[in-house]
């Protein structure tokens, strides 16, 4: 303080004495006109000796007033720093942070953590920008930047109401109504059981689906000549559909279990027998093909037993029915045993209130969008009605019956296909009717909540295994870095990551050559979800790997062409098309696009790609001639059986014995062939 009152001291001198020279200058023109110079000089020389902030008031009042300004700017500044001294900037760390986390927290450069981690232990040079930080180099790097150090826990969202909707409670029995039964057609590949829903409908359904088997859920109302109604669901029997026919099974009443008589137990229909007893649905033996020479019901019915499945003919209580899909023989004894279980179980539902279901089948339909095919197992669906399922709403603009015909409501059993969905859902979910459009976006916004929820535990978790990795990493180097000096250890890093560098891009054409990206469309959600369960089968990766880049419902379009060019991958699609202006871009960019109507000849094509991958193997060939052969001096081109003869050979290692066999033969490249083997 001092030293700046000593400054405003001698400016202020310095100009007091320069406004005096300038009167002294104008009181010597004065004197010279007035001869009066000698008279006036002393008083100048007086009031230059005295102090000017003496003389002046105007001048002492400014300095008095600077120096208390002054010296109160200094006690506040003392007062600051003392306050400073005493609480810290606070810094949020946590366990796991990185330099490039820990600046921005420090609100500092990069470099400035890099300058406080030098002439530590930690080896500098082997850190990066996203590098993980352990607890003490954290403490380290705070302590020296003079701040306080404060842990952070993990940050949790608010806790947020549950506005997810589920069932309503059980109905009160006396308003429950009689309801049709629903029955699941299950079975074995090709044992008939299109064909008897066929003869049942009166319908050519077998004949319009392609290969002559089912590959979707189907839902049908069939009414009988008594006047009942069966709601049956027709499910593929190929293996391929294993998971939609575990879906059909948890939504039926009655399993009708169709076995050829003529081809007996096969492996999809002890899966069908499997399904029905975690459902615990009772079945219905159909023996099918009864009108063929070969047909051998009796052993059916003995293959059957040792799978718990015992007819009433051997005591227990399923019923048999003998039957012929194909020329329509007892159908109507098989439909009558149905009705008599059915009333068996007194099936009933509750047709009021809300309604509840399950979606059997989804896909995207062009003119409509997404539609779904839907068990209504409680209430009764109307027109307008708002709708949840899975991650997915709608409200309901269209209804129609398994004939594409609209109806206005859909009670408890029956099938419907239903038009208004916002998103796609899966099949399988769980359709609950909720009193307005707010309601359902408040569900499933909820569900996806609680789906992000558990994907940031798993990506937490995730997490917390890479940095132990990197730390582990971490240690291991400055093990082995840690007695060197700075240019040998600089030197090896360089000839470490030239090497790394190598061996990455080696590794890349190898892993390009051996790696097969694939995208699937499908028609509809259950046939994408078949094969995505075969493709969950593949147990050969160690010979190719079977990557899938994108699956979805519907055609071939311009962003799947995109991502098998990025991926290098190949687009497989069941039951789909590709416009002659997608084809002709994946044409452009080397992209192979594969369509197939029958999912074995998917799987087939699958398979011949995955081999095409895999290096060809390399076969002898015996082929028993010589370039050379001679019988004692002479050259010839036979030896019989019996004479002696003479090899010339160029390799001199080579000892002969009596007894050895010598053999010509060729090596030949032989492509390999995956072994992977999907069960069919």
């Amino acid at each position: 303080m001092n030293q700046k009152i000593l400054k405003l001291e001698n400016l202020l001198r310095f100009h007091t004495v320069f406004r005096q020279l300038h009167s002294l200058r104008q009181r010597r023109m004065l004197a010279q006109w007035n001869h009066v110079f000698s008279s006036a000089y002393p008083v100048w020389t007086a009031q230059l000796c005295i102090r000017p902030w003496q003389t002046d008031p105007l001048i002492g009042v400014v300095l008095s007033q600077y120096r208390l300004l002054v010296t109160k700017k200094e006690e506040r500044s003392q007062k600051s720093q003392l306050f400073s001294t005493k609480s810290k900037k606070e810094v949020e760390v946590w366990i796991g942070m990185t330099i490039e986390e820990l600046a921005r927290a420090m609100k500092k450069d990069v470099d400035y953590v890099y300058e406080a981690l030098m002439n530590t232990a930690i080896d500098i040079d082997s850190l990066e920008a996203h590098s993980c930080l352990d607890e003490v180099w954290i403490k380290e790097v705070v302590k020296k930047a003079g701040m306080k150090l404060k842990w952070s826990k993990l940050k949790q969202d608010k806790v947020r109401e549950n506005k997810d909707a589920v069932r309503r409670p059980q109905a009160d029995p006396a308003l429950l109504t009689p309801r049709s039964p629903v029955v699941t057609i299950m079975g074995h590949v090709d044992h008939g059981k299109t064909t008897l829903l066929d003869k049942l409908r009166k319908t050519q359904v077998a004949a319009m689906e392609a290969g002559g088997i089912t590959q979707h859920i189907g839902a049908f109302l069939v009414s009988l000549p008594s006047g009942e109604k069966i709601t049956f669901l027709d499910t593929p029997g190929h293996a391929a559909f294993s998971a939609m026919r575990a879906r059909g099974a948890q939504v039926t009443d009655i399993v009708v279990l169709v076995v050829a008589a003529d081809d007996g137990v096969m492996k999809q229909t002890v899966e069908s027998i499997q399904h029905a007893k975690d459902a615990q649905v009772p079945v219905i033996l159909a023996i099918n093909k009864c009108d063929k020479a070969e047909a051998e019901p009796e052993k059916v019915k003995k293959e059957l037993l040792a799978y718990d499945v015992v007819c009433e003919d051997y005591g227990g209580d399923v019923q048999a029915v003998h039957i012929s899909a194909l020329t329509g023989d007892n159908l109507m004894a098989l439909a009558e045993a149905t009705i008599a279980l059915a009333e068996m179980l007194e099936l009933k539902a509750d047709p009021t209130g809300p309604v509840e279901g399950t979606v059997i089948e989804s896909f995207t339909d062009k003119g409509r969008g997404p539609v779904t095919t839907a068990i209504i197992q409680r209430g009764t669906l109307r027109k307008g009605s708002i709708l949840v399922a899975g991650k997915s709403w709608a409200k309901v603009r269209l209804m129609f019956d398994e004939n594409g015909k609209t109806i206005h409501e859909a009670c408890p059993s029956m099938p419907v296909g239903i038009v208004g969905w916002r998103d796609l859902p899966s099949a399988g979910d769980e359709i609950l009717e909720v009193e307005s459009e707010p309601r359902a976006r408040a569900v499933v916004d909820w569900r996806k909540y609680e789906r992000e929820q558990e994907k940031n535990k798993e990506d937490l978790k995730i997490i917390e295994e890479k940095r132990k990795e990197h730390q582990e990493a971490q240690q291991k180097a400055r093990e082995k870095y840690g007695n060197m000096h700075w240019k040998e250890r600089s030197f090896l890093k360089y000839q470490e990551k030239k090497e790394q560098r190598h061996l990455q891009s080696k590794e890349k054409e190898e892993r390009d050559s051996h790696v097969l990206p694939v995208i699937i469309k499908g028609d509809v959600d259950g046939s994408v979800e078949a094969i995505m369960n075969i493709m969950d089968t593949y147990d050969a990766s160690h010979e190719c790997k079977l990557e899938l880049v994108h699956f979805g419902v519907g055609d071939v379009s311009e962003n799947d062409v995109n991502l098998a060019e990025t991926f290098r991958g190949v687009i497989y699609g069941f039951n789909v098309n590709a416009g002659n202006v997608i084809q002709k871009s994946a044409a452009k960019k080397g992209v192979k696009i594969k369509l197939h109507k029958i999912i074995y000849h998917l799987i087939e094509d699958l398979q011949e790609e995955l081999s095409s991958r895999l290096p060809c193997t390399v076969e002898e060939h015996p082929i028993g001639s010589l370039t050379s052969l001679k019988h004692h001096k002479d050259d010839i081109s036979v030896i019989k059986t019996g004479m002696d003869c003479g090899l010339s050979l160029s390799e001199e290692k080579i000892e002969f014995k009596v007894g050895d066999e010598i053999v010509c033969y060729e090596e030949k490249e032989v492509p390999a062939k995956t072994s992977w083997d999907p069960g069919f």
